[in-house]
C-alpha cells in the first residue's frame, strides 16, 4: 500500500463508523418521577359525573386510550383566602413567592394568571377572597 493511500484509508475509517450510528434512534431516556404539590388526586369514575371524554389516535394493535375529565367528588384544598394577609408587601398584588404561603392557590397560580404577569389582583382572584 502506498504512503499517500494509507492516510486517507485510516480517515475514511475514522469517520465511516460515526455515520453508521447516526442511522440508529437514541435509546429512551427513564426519568425519576418529579415530586408534585399534592395537588393530583384520584377517585373512581363512578364517584363524578363525566365531563368529557377524548379517544387517543394509537396504532393498529395497540392497546386504545381514553382520557375522561370527571367533576370532583369533593373539593380538596384550601381555596378561601385573605388577600390582605397574602400580600405581604402591601402591593395590591399576590406574587408566585407570595402565593405559597397558600398551597391550593401556590397550586392553580398559572391557571388564574390568565394574564401572565406573575402576580395576582383582586379580580383575579373572585370567587377566593374573604376580604
Amino acid at each position: 500500500m502506498s504512503m499517500k493511500v494509507a492516510p486517507l484509508l485510516a480517515a475514511l475509517a475514522a469517520v465511516t463508523p460515526a455515520g453508521a450510528q447516526s442511522a440508529r434512534p437514541a435509546p429512551a431516556e427513564i426519568q425519576p418521577l418529579q415530586q408534585h404539590s399534592g395537588a393530583i388526586r384520584e377517585q373512581a369514575l363512578a364517584a363524578g359525573r363525566i365531563t368529557g371524554s377524548v379517544d387517543i389516535a394509537v396504532p393498529l394493535g395497540e392497546t386504545p386510550v381514553t382520557i375522561r375529565s370527571v367533576t370532583p367528588s369533593s373539593a380538596s384544598g384550601q381555596y378561601r383566602i385573605s388577600f390582605s394577609l397574602l400580600d405581604v408587601d402591601g402591593d395590591g398584588f399576590i406574587s408566585r413567592d407570595e402565593a405559597l404561603a397558600n398551597r391550593s392557590l401556590a397550586d392553580e397560580f398559572n391557571a388564574l394568571d390568565v394574564k401572565r404577569r406573575g402576580r395576582l389582583d383582586r379580580a383575579d382572584l373572585a370567587g377566593w377572597l374573604v376580604d
